[in-house]
C-alpha cells in the first residue's frame, strides 16, 4: 500500500499534533503528503495550536510550532484526481476552512 498521495487540508491554528504526527506517520510508511491551506502557497508557514489539560475544568489553548505548507492550494485544487485520500487536520483550522467555498467544492 505504500506510495499513496494524500492531500492534507489545514488552516491557521490547526491542532499541532494533527499535522505533524499524521504527516510524519504517513511519510514514514512511504506515502506523500501535500499540506495545503486556502490562500497560502508552497513555502508559507501557518501557526498551529496546542491544547492541554492543566487541572482546570477545561483545556487550555496555546500557540504551537509553525507548520510548513508544501503545496499551493490552487495547484492541488487543479490536481484533485491525483490524490488517493484527503485528510482534514483538526483544531481551529477546520472552523475557518469549512466556510471556504473552494474547500466545500
Amino acid at each position: 500500500m505504500p506510495g499513496k498521495k494524500i492531500l492534507m487540508l489545514t488552516g491557521e491554528f490547526t491542532e499541532e499534533y494533527e499535522i505533524f504526527v499524521y504527516q510524519q506517520a504517513m511519510e514514514a510508511v512511504g506515502h506523500t503528503v501535500h499540506v495545503v491551506c486556502p490562500d497560502k502557497k508552497a513555502g508559507d508557514l501557518i501557526k498551529t495550536s496546542l491544547h492541554d489539560f492543566e487541572g482546570d475544568q477545561t483545556y487550555t489553548e496555546k500557540p504551537g510550532h509553525n507548520a510548513l505548507i508544501n503545496k499551493t492550494f490552487s495547484d492541488a485544487e487543479k490536481q484533485l484526481s491525483q490524490y488517493d485520500a484527503v485528510y482534514c487536520a483538526g483544531g481551529r483550522g477546520p472552523e475557518y476552512i469549512r466556510t471556504d467555498k473552494r474547500v466545500q467544492a
